[in-house]
């Protein structure tokens, strides 16, 4: 026996012999001895769980605003005007056509017709936080349905996945929470609704859900433990934190309303109670409904008497501030972006938060919506384009890989402080740390692209025998003439001769 389990240990007046626990954490003492939290797997918890998570994840992003504006917020900044990708293929030309046919499609590939692919990327990014999850059903065309590439992709709720069905099957597969995986544990199949099971059905519709290969549907959620099948709402942690603020807050509104009325009271002789302002209804025997500006009557010897809540006072925005601070770090935001609340706030202490929630987005946009979205959809639509002769490529078929190099780059971040942060990037730039291309993707553009634009600007300018002073070519960032190509170097009108010159 260990001495841990063997020591003696005095406690006020009380001799107490036997082991302790090695962590506090693990103790079964007064305090914890109620606490008994479920050690099922992840997959076992959400199983019985994820159905309700999701109804009122949903319900109090339709309900509250601060829930529903801090989804829209994560949303927004995950996906802005969308995830673009920028080709990586050697040869130039190709790229090019690549880069112009996937412009085209991006307008068709709706299979709802409703917005554009990077709309659809919203819409995925937005269900994730809400929902958990998503998923996204390739939807082939024809070549006669007058594409530029006969594929369309369809964003679907997570519902049409049922989260109960999990089973064995005879092949020696087994289906975990509607998702078929085979014997080395590689999703093969879902099993899916034909329609929402929640949804208004018209007509003959079957609720038996159907085995559609995993190459057909893209899941989208972000994976929190080994071995997760399915995801949950980014709110679950807070749901019943914004549950209880939004009925306080509804109460602390009535109770200020009534605090507010102002009512008078008459007591009369000949006081006749049948047809007074708020009497009781003589059907439900329920009482009269007070209102502002009322003026009742009371019988001799009748009086009445109002409750006396304690008023919250000053505590109340103190209590609601801190709430809220939790609730946006249950979401995943800052405060301020939460409530659009500014007061207090500094530029370092808006730039450190900001900072912190880039740096989650950054990852999110790379590893969830990146990986599990934009790239399989990349790569099935080049298969599409190049089978329907839409994309020239010699040698694809034997090795598709060089074909489909690409960087998926996010919208930039809107500079804190845009003087001082261009002046950093300029910095990084000239001290060999950063190069025009990685400072340009961070701004979420193709460097190749604003070169051409730069270079057409240029051109431009020099047959119109325009001289801007925003023309490197040609002024300094002091508004200083450059030298000219045969030496001649020509001062500025506000410098005196001989101190003009390049930098």
């Amino acid at each position: 026996m260990t001495p841990a389990a063997t020591r003696t240990r005095i406690k006020g007046t009380r001799l107490y012999i036997g082991g302790e626990p090695d962590f506090d954490g693990a103790g079964q003492g007064r305090r914890l001895r109620h606490w008994r939290p479920s050690s099922s797997g992840i997959n076992a918890i959400l199983s019985g769980s994820l159905t309700w998570l999701r109804a009122r994840s949903r319900d109090l992003a339709r309900k509250d605003p601060w829930a529903g504006n801090g989804i829209e917020t994560y949303a927004a900044n995950l996906v802005g005007t969308g995830i673009k990708p920028m080709s990586r293929a050697k040869d130039e030309a190709f790229r090019e056509a690549l880069q112009e046919l996937w412009l085209d499609w991006t307008d068709e590939s709706d299979a709802d017709g409703l917005t554009d692919f990077y709309g659809q990327q919203r819409l995925a990014a937005r269900s994730v936080i809400e929902a958990g999850e998503v998923l996204i059903r390739f939807r082939p065309r024809r070549s006669t349905d007058g594409l530029s590439v006969p594929l369309q992709i369809q964003v679907i709720e997570a519902d049409h996945l049922p989260v109960e069905k999990t089973e064995p099957l005879p092949n020696g597969n087994q289906i975990i929470c509607g998702v078929e995986f085979d014997t080395t544990g590689q999703r093969v199949a879902y099993w899916l609704y034909q329609k929402h099971p929640g949804e208004i059905l018209t007509g003959n519709v079957s609720m038996i859900p159907v085995r559609v290969p995993a190459s057909e549907v893209l899941h989208i959620f972000k994976p929190l433990r080994p071995g997760q099948v399915r995801g949950y709402p980014w709110l679950s942690s807070v749901i019943l934190k914004i549950r209880d603020m939004l009925e306080y807050g509804d109460a602390e509104v009535v109770r200020k309303k009534f605090a507010a009325m102002f009512t008078a009271f008459i007591t009369s002789q000949e006081a006749d109670t049948a047809g007074l302002v708020g009497a009781a209804d003589p059907e439900t025997g329920t009482g009269g409904v007070m209102e502002p500006g009322t003026t009742q009557f009371l019988k001799p010897g009748e009086d009445i008497k109002f409750a006396e809540p304690a008023d919250v006072g000053g505590s109340y925005e103190q209590f609601m501030r801190v709430n809220l601070r939790a609730i946006a770090v249950g979401i995943g935001v800052t405060y301020e972006q939460l409530t659009g609340d500014l007061t207090g706030v500094n530029f370092s202490s808006i730039r450190a938060g900001l900072n912190e929630f880039q740096r989650r987005c950054e990852a999110e946009q790379e590893q969830t919506l990146a990986f599990q979205l934009c790239r399989p959809i990349w790569a099935r639509w080049m298969d599409e384009a190049v089978l329907a002769g839409a994309l020239a490529a010699p040698g694809y078929a034997a090795n598709p890989r060089p074909f489909r190099r690409v960087a998926w780059v996010a919208p930039g971040w809107r500079y804190v402080n845009p003087a001082q942060e261009e002046a950093a990037d300029q910095a990084a730039i000239r001290g060999g740390t950063k190069s025009r291309r990685q400072v340009v993707s961070e701004r979420g553009d193709d460097v190749e692209r604003v070169d051409r634009e730069i270079a057409a600007d240029n051109a431009r300018a020099d047959k119109l025998g325009l001289v801007l002073d925003t023309d490197a070519r040609k002024t300094s960032a002091a508004g200083l003439t450059q030298a000219r190509p045969g030496g001649t170097v020509l001062p500025s009108p506000d410098v005196p001769d001989g101190q003009g010159g390049s930098r």
